[in-house]
């Protein structure tokens, strides 16, 4: 499927809500410092009712490249004075450093423009209770770029297991991508796309129960560093963490590092009463999901193969219709005033989870969500 093809199949859903409202877009990022993320500065194409007013980027060569792959009419240094200049409807907050995310998403909020954004959503849970305020105060919706939510793959597991294909969730099973960001930064950067399809199947986490290691070794507050971009502080190459949620349901996330760097155990598995079903998350996800049919989970002698789920008609693995999807879930959020697929709160609580599970390492026990210390573990 080409480019505009799954574009304008991502956003064919919304061809009636556009006719009835025009939309003006801006774009946020910084070339050289978290740069556009996972390419969201064109993500507006192929949506006839956005038109993308300006964008903004510090890094003069680098704003120029982006104005010329986002279309935009015009460019500005400053991302504050576009905002008060243009005045858009829609904000695009590209940067996947997390150092700025605060201020980028606050300003956008003032200037009541809804936001698309890359995750993770903040660098630690305070800065993400402000942006959820800000967010409230202003009346503005939030889609943060947790792509795999909304994806046609994922929607039709969810379907599966709803309607009884695996028997009754028992389980659910998750890994990092455990590359060269094993442990805590793989908790954070990409742990939170696990957390969130978590939630999207099982609700409200109850608790949390975590272990996290260095080489080994128990991780203290001293073993705090930051990540390979600023991510917040980090810590451990080892976690393992066990969720509690309703009806008896656990949730378990690890990241380790090992010899195996290539990102493959990356994704999510719902264990049933009657078989299983895996999400891979390689990128968007990147593949179909694949099925384990019988109550042994693979243990019986003659074991039936994980089985390939044929996915929806016309489901991209690419992430420019993954972004597609969530600028046109946005656009129907804000024409229908219901929440986005993976609203704000969503993101907040992606780094909820993150946070309980060192508040946990370090109390040696069990915490309770909402968690009541809202400070970085790490400091």
């Amino acid at each position: 499927m080409n480019r505009r093809v799954f574009v304008q199949s991502a956003a064919s859903s919304l061809a009636a809500a556009q006719t009835a409202r025009k939309y003006k877009a801006a774009v946020i990022g910084h070339t050289g410092h978290g740069d556009y993320g996972h390419h969201w500065d064109t993500a507006f194409h192929g949506f006839p009712s956005v038109t993308v007013v300006a964008v903004a980027d510090p890094d003069d060569a680098g704003r120029q490249k982006a104005k010329a792959r986002s279309g935009a009419l015009r460019d500005y240094r400053d991302y504050r004075q576009m905002l008060e200049r243009e005045k858009p409807d829609l904000v695009a907050i590209g940067p996947r450093w997390l150092d700025q995310r605060l201020a980028m998403v606050t300003a956008a909020a003032e200037h009541g423009a809804h936001i698309v954004m890359e995750k993770p959503f903040a660098q630690n849970l305070e800065e993400a209770d402000q942006m959820v305020a800000a967010v409230d105060k202003h009346r503005v919706k939030v889609q943060v770029g947790h792509t795999a939510r909304p994806h046609p793959v994922t929607r039709q597991v969810r379907q599966m297991v709803r309607d009884g294909a695996i028997g009754q969730l028992m389980e659910i099973r998750a890994r990092g991508k455990e590359d060269r960001r094993a442990g805590g930064e793989d908790l954070v950067v990409l742990g939170t796309h696990c957390f969130d399809l978590m939630r999207y199947f099982a609700g409200d986490p109850q608790w949390v129960f975590a272990h996290v290691l260095e080489d080994g070794a128990e991780t203290s507050r001293k073993s705090a560093r930051q990540g390979t971009e600023p991510l917040g502080p980090v810590a451990g190459n080892d976690v393992a963490a066990m969720f509690a949620f309703s009806k008896g349901i656990h949730g378990y996330f690890s990241s380790r590092a090992n010899d195996v760097k290539t990102g493959a155990r990356f994704g999510v598995t719902f264990y049933g009463s009657n078989g299983a079903i895996a999400v891979p998350l390689t990128a968007v996800p990147s593949e179909p999901a694949v099925m384990l049919a019988g109550a042994a989970w693979g243990m019986e002698a003659k074991s039936t193969a994980w089985k390939r789920i044929a996915p929806p008609p016309d489901t991209s693995t690419e992430r420019e219709s993954a972004n597609a999807m969530m600028v046109g879930d946005l656009l129907e959020a804000i024409e229908k005033n219901r929440e986005p697929a993976c609203s704000v709160r969503d993101g907040r609580w992606t780094i909820e989870m993150v946070m309980g599970v060192y508040q946990s390492q370090f109390r040696r026990g069990r915490v309770e969500f909402p968690l009541r210390e809202r400070r970085h573990p790490l400091g």
